[in-house]
């Protein structure tokens, strides 16, 4: 018979070897006097005295065994059993035996290296939590996930040199972000009133403060001091750093010295938490230095990560 297209294919059909009835109802199946094992009784056309047997009701099978709903007789006659074609299976591949090169470019293989650096679009494969279902994310999400790296950074200083007195003073004013060669910002963290620093942002910073201080008569001390507020109220102290300038010279030289003060600020209110900078004398007044165009007195605050 001719056919447009190509020619149907026949299944992978099989008749079983001839079958001699008896007073059971349990016979092996046999091909070529081999043992057959039939997927299901749906797989297997079965003739019994002329008549087609419907599965399940009137046979199953059983390994390579057909059984019959009732035990048949040496007068029985079964005309004929066709195992049909088996249901498609591949199986389950073995560990490791599936190469990138049976699978399509397209899929992730990490056969290939991206080739350049990640950019804010490219997409990751995550485990959606207990279910296992696999959904893709964007490396910006990633990003602002795990914090992105040091997000705020910005340093302060003072203007000009003052006179430290011996009573505990605030240094509030002559401050300014430093505009010095090479200085960037990163980001916007803190804006100052009156000598007191407000964060633009919640999160955990890291300050590192510096304070130089000069004489010329005798031996002095001075103290450098962070304060801090959780409140915007009441302010406590800290850090402090204390200073011993001595006149080596007897009164005819000047003495210098620069001490450097680290904190930590767990911000979790932008409208509380605040700090600010005191400086005492004791013994007699001294000068702490400032300047305009270099850093004598001041700080640098980064933003380390989230509160």
């Amino acid at each position: 018979m001719a056919y447009i297209g190509a020619q149907p294919r026949l299944g992978n059909f099989q008749a079983c070897d001839a079958i001699t009835t008896s007073a059971t109802d349990t016979f092996n199946l046999l091909v070529g006097g081999t043992a057959i094992f039939p997927q299901t009784a749906q797989h297997c056309l079965v003739s019994l005295n002329g008549v087609l047997q419907a599965p399940i009701s009137s046979y199953t099978i059983s390994g390579s065994t057909i059984v019959f709903a009732s035990a048949l007789t040496s007068a029985d006659s079964i005309d004929f059993i066709t195992i049909l074609g088996d249901t498609l299976d591949l199986g389950t591949p073995s560990d490791s035996t599936v190469t990138t090169a049976k699978l399509n470019t397209a899929l992730l293989t990490g056969a290939t290296d991206i080739g350049a650096d990640l950019a804010d679009a490219d997409l990751f494969l995550v485990d959606d939590g207990a279910g296992g279902t696999l959904r893709k994310t964007a490396a910006s999400r990633i990003k602002t996930y795990i914090g992105g790296g040091i997000t705020n950074a910005q340093s302060w200083r003072i203007t000009s040199a003052f006179t430290v007195g011996t009573s505990e003073t605030d240094i509030s004013s002559n401050w300014e972000e430093s505009d010095s060669t090479a200085y960037a910002r990163i980001g916007s963290i803190v804006s100052q009133s009156s000598g007191i620093f407000t964060f633009g942002a919640t999160g955990i910073y890291l300050m590192l403060a510096v304070a130089g201080f000069r004489n010329s008569v005798g031996t002095r001390s001075t103290s450098f001091n962070v304060v801090g507020t959780t409140n915007n109220s009441t302010y406590t102290n800290i850090i402090s750093g204390e200073q011993n300038n001595s006149d080596f010279g007897g009164g005819s030289n000047t003495s210098y010295h620069t001490g450097a003060l680290p904190a930590l600020f767990d911000v979790t209110d932008t409208g509380q938490v605040k700090f600010r900078f005191t400086t005492q004398a004791t013994g007699d007044t001294q000068t702490c230095d400032g300047d305009s165009d270099r850093t004598y007195t001041g700080f640098t605050i980064v933003r380390l990560g989230d509160t």
